[in-house]
C-alpha cells in the first residue's frame, strides 16, 4: 500500500475511454473537468469497438473506463510507455515507475474493472492522501523468433494463446521452460487445440475455462493450460514466474497457427516459429478498494455455493449469473 505524508501533487492524467460503455463518455467528461479544475493537464483516449494505438507518454495517473478489456488495453500501453527495468530481478521500488490505474467498471465480470463510477473522486482522493490500496500485477514479455530475428513483440497482462487459426484443427507445440541460463528442460509436445499462457490476474479469463487453476492475482506465476488436449494425462501447469517459456510451432504444421495477446492482439505464426515467454519488467498497477473485493468478485461472478455463515445452510453466490472469463475483447 502506498503511504505519503502529504497530497500528492501530480500535473497530468490519461483516460482510455470504451466508448461502446454506456456512460463511459459522460463519466469520463466529468472526470476531466474535475481534474482541469484542479489543474492537472488530461490526456482523453476514446475508442469504439477495436482500439488502436496510443501515443507514448509517461503520466501520474491513469483511469480506465469500461470493463476489464479495457483494463487490459490500458495496462498494455502504460507499461510501452514506462521505462524499462535494467535488471531482469526488478525490485519492488522500480514497481513504483509503473503508472496507477483507477479501474472504472463498465463492463460485466469486473475482475479487474473493480471500481464503480459513482466512486471515481473517492478513490482518486484516497489515493491522493496514500490511503488507497495499489494491486501490483505482473506481466508478461512475449517475443517471436523466426529463422534467427525477432519479428514480435509484446507484452501481456492476461495471457498469450496459441491457437489454430482453421476450424477445430489440432496443433502440435513443443513446450520448453528455461531451467538455467541456456539450459532447457522439456515440458513435452502437445496435441491440442491450443496452448494458453497465463499470469495469476489472467487465471480467471481463458486458462479458467480451459480448466485451469484460478490464482491469487498478486501472485508471480505462470500457468501452462492446454486446450483440449488429445491426450488427456496434458494437464495444466504452475511455473516459476521468472523461469523462461519457450514454445515452438511444429516444423510440419500445415493448418494456420495464431498467437493471441490478451484476447485483443493477433500474429500469425509460421512452422519452426518460437514463442518466447518470459517474466516483464512492467508490472499493472491496479487502484483498489480492497483485496477482499476480488474475492468478493469470484463468488457473486461465478455463482459459487456454499454455506452461510451461522445457520448452516447452503445459498448461491449471488449477484449475476455464472461467467467463465473476464472480457479480454476490445468491447471489454
Amino acid at each position: 500500500m502506498d503511504r505519503v505524508t502529504e497530497e500528492r501533487k501530480i500535473s497530468n492524467a490519461v483516460l482510455f475511454v470504451n466508448l461502446h460503455k454506456d456512460k463511459a463518455g459522460a463519466t469520463a467528461d466529468e472526470i476531466c473537468g474535475e481534474l482541469e479544475k484542479r489543474n492537472v493537464q488530461v490526456t482523453l483516449f476514446s475508442f469504439k469497438d477495436r482500439p488502436g494505438s496510443c501515443l507514448q507518454d509517461k503520466w501520474d495517473i491513469a483511469f480506465s473506463l469500461g470493463g476489464d478489456g479495457t483494463v487490459l488495453f490500458a495496462a498494455r500501453m502504460l507499461a510501452s510507455a514506462s521505462p524499462s527495468a535494467t535488471s531482469s530481478a526488478m525490485p519492488p521500488a522500480s514497481q513504483e515507475a509503473q503508472t496507477p490505474i483507477i479501474p472504472l467498471h463498465f463492463g460485466t465480470m469486473g475482475f479487474l474493472a473493480g471500481v464503480e463510477r459513482q466512486q471515481w473522486l473517492e478513490v482518486y482522493q484516497m489515493w491522493l492522501n496514500g490511503e488507497a490500496r495499489i494491486s501490483s500485477r505482473c506481466m508478461l514479455d512475449i517475443s517471436v523468433e523466426r529463422d534467427g530475428l525477432v519479428v514480435m513483440r509484446h507484452t501481456c497482462l492476461n495471457d498469450a494463446v496459441v491457437t489454430s487459426s482453421g476450424i477445430a484443427k489440432l496443433i502440435q507445440l513443443e513446450v520448453e521452460t528455461e531451467i538455467a541460463p541456456g539450459e532447457y528442460a522439456d515440458l513435452g509436445c502437445y496435441r491440442s487445440d491450443g496452448l494458453i499462457i497465463a499470469t495469476p490476474t489472467g487465471s480467471t479469463a481463458y486458462s479458467m475455462a480451459a480448466g485451469g487453476p484460478i490464482l491469487d492475482p498478486e501472485m508471480e506465476a505462470v500457468i501452462v493450460c492446454p486446450i483440449c488436449p488429445f491426450t488427456l494425462s496434458n494437464r495444466p501447469m504452475v511455473l516459476p514466474f521468472r523461469q523462461t517459456l519457450r514454445v515452438t510451432v511444429e516444423k510440419q504444421q500445415r493448418s494456420g497457427v495464431l498467437l493471441t495477446i490478451d484476447g485483443q492482439d493477433t500474429f500469425e505464426l509460421q512452422p519452426d516459429d518460437n514463442v518466447v515467454i518470459r517474466h516483464s519488467p512492467h508490472y499493472a498497477r491496479l487502484i483498489t478498494v480492497g483485496h477482499s473485493a476480488y474475492y468478493s468478485a469470484l463468488r457473486k461472478k461465478l455463482s459459487w455455493s456454499g454455506t452461510n455463515k451461522g445457520n448452516g445452510t447452503a445459498s448461491a453466490g449471488g449477484g449475476t449469473s455464472g461467467g467463465v472469463a473476464s472480457e479480454g475483447g476490445a468491447h471489454a
